[in-house]
């Protein structure tokens, strides 16, 4: 599993490495770590030339130790320090070291004409190392920042030191004036913003360097699940299992409108290894189901838990069986994962176990049902008198697919709040959230996945 940790955790980490160590460990790790990946991936290209471009901070001083490696190693080397101040903004031994290893310094403050040489320079490197800001920046990147980064070119290999500059480190804003690195050096510990979508892009190929910091009891923030997590998590029937022990599920899917929801739903879960099937459903999708997945059982009955939604029609006289298996499979306390149409019938909180699996068009209609804000820090806007008199406050703006997909994780997590459940929101990153728990970002699925029923044969999967 790689699992991202929050920068408070990093930091706090840190410093309890820290504590046992001689001063200066840390970084020195770090540094050569970054430029053994920088020297593999020069040899790799054929590169001789490397340019560091030199922030403040920890994160300079890594990138000034690096380049100085890599000039001891027979590259040509040279920095670029954008300190406001100048050679004095900069990690002071660091820049010492880099200066004794035959690394040419240029200063790029201050100066404009300063500026368009350091720029110059950049653009002959073969390869660029970003450590303008580390895991203390803000997203965005200063005019002089951005006038050294577009001039590096466009066949230079980029790395980014730690995070790339402009990045929200904690994922939370988006990486539009941002440095987009082709891979990513950090230390320790992935960071939020190479796994949630606002940093991903710009993070490129991520390359972990272990710098002797210990993560493995240190709650994570992010987590992904890899291959190997999957085929460790997944349930194997052993040889004392019977069909009740694997799980009967009942399903609540498909329509006369979508009769095809109903049997891509059961299809998945009896392929996903459930022990047995109760489908409740109309004429239409009965007759497919019985088909499709002959072992189904149809009717009600004992379930261990339900799947609900896909297809489900609402409306219609066809319905009335369905919605009311639906809503009694909401109110029971049996575990239960809840798609499409069947999101519109959750009135608020369970207390039993409960996906939710969303689009940002159906996690925007919930969110405004439920509560009705895309800002619920702030109260009402205005107020407005009844003709008893009363005051009510004003309805709050309704929340938008846009608003979701503008902030994915803070919307996702609002309805996790709402419900106490796991909300599932489907879409280029999958995010899974849980109240209490860190947050699973999954961006490696085929985009073949973006079609018409997927989220039909996920519920039943989920479902088993």
């Amino acid at each position: 599993m790689i699992r991202a940790h929050s920068i408070e955790a990093v930091r706090g980490a840190e410093r309890a490495a820290m504590a046992d160590l001689p001063q200066g460990t840390l970084m020195a790790r770090a540094a050569l770590g970054l430029a053994e990946v920088a020297a593999a991936r020069l040899s790799d290209t054929g590169g001789a030339t490397v340019v560091g471009l030199v922030g403040g901070g920890d994160n300079g001083g890594d990138t000034l130790y690096a380049v100085g490696h890599l000039a001891e190693a027979g590259y040509a080397a040279a920095v670029v320090l954008l300190a406001s101040s100048g050679r004095e903004g900069v990690h002071a031994e660091a820049l010492a070291a880099a200066e004794a290893s035959g690394v040419m310094v240029h200063v790029a403050a201050g100066d404009p004409d300063l500026l368009e040489d350091a720029a110059d320079v950049v653009a002959e490197a073969d390869l660029v190392l970003d450590g303008i800001v580390g895991i203390g920046g803000r997203p965005g990147l200063r005019p002089d920042a951005a006038r050294l980064v577009d001039a590096i070119d466009d066949d230079a290999w980029v790395i980014a030191v730690d995070v790339a500059s402009g990045l929200d480190p904690s994922g939370g804003a988006g990486e539009d004036d941002a440095v987009w690195a082709d891979e990513t050096v950090t230390f320790g510990t992935p960071k939020p913003a190479h796994l949630l979508p606002a940093g991903e892009g710009a993070t490129g190929v991520l390359t972990v360097v272990d710098i002797g910091v210990p993560f493995d009891d240190v709650p994570a923030a992010v987590e992904r699940l890899t291959w190997d997590d999957v085929a460790t998590l997944w349930p194997v029937p052993q040889a004392s299992d019977d069909k009740y022990s694997r799980g009967v599920l009942g399903v609540v899917a498909g329509s006369e409108a979508y009769p095809g929801a109903a049997v891509l739903c059961t299809t998945a879960a009896a392929e996903a290894g459930v022990g047995m099937i109760r489908y409740v459903g109309t004429p239409t999708p009965v007759g497919l189901v019985h088909q499709a997945v002959p072992e189904a059982v149809v009717g009600e009955g004992r379930v261990q838990a339900w799947a609900v939604g896909p297809g489900l029609d609402t409306e219609t006289d066809h319905a009335r069986l369905q919605l009311g298996a639906a809503r009694a499979a909401l109110a029971s306390d049996l575990p239960l994962v809840v798609d499409a149409g069947g999101l519109d019938l959750v009135e608020g909180r369970r207390e039993a176990p409960t996906v939710l699996t969303p689009h940002a068009g159906e996690l925007a209609r919930f969110l405004t049902r439920l509560d009705g804000s895309t800002d619920r820090t702030q109260p009402p806007q205005s107020v407005g008198a009844g003709s008893d008199g009363t005051v009510h406050p004003v309805d709050r703006p309704a929340v938008t697919a846009d608003d979701v997909k503008a902030d994915p994780l803070g919307h996702a997590r609002r309805l996790a709040e709402l419900t106490g459940g796991t909300v599932l929101l489907k879409g280029s990153t999958t995010f899974v959230v849980t109240e209490g728990q860190a947050v699973r970002a999954q961006a490696d699925a085929p985009t073949w996945l973006a079609t018409a029923g997927a989220g039909d044969v996920l519920t039943g999967v989920i479902g088993t």
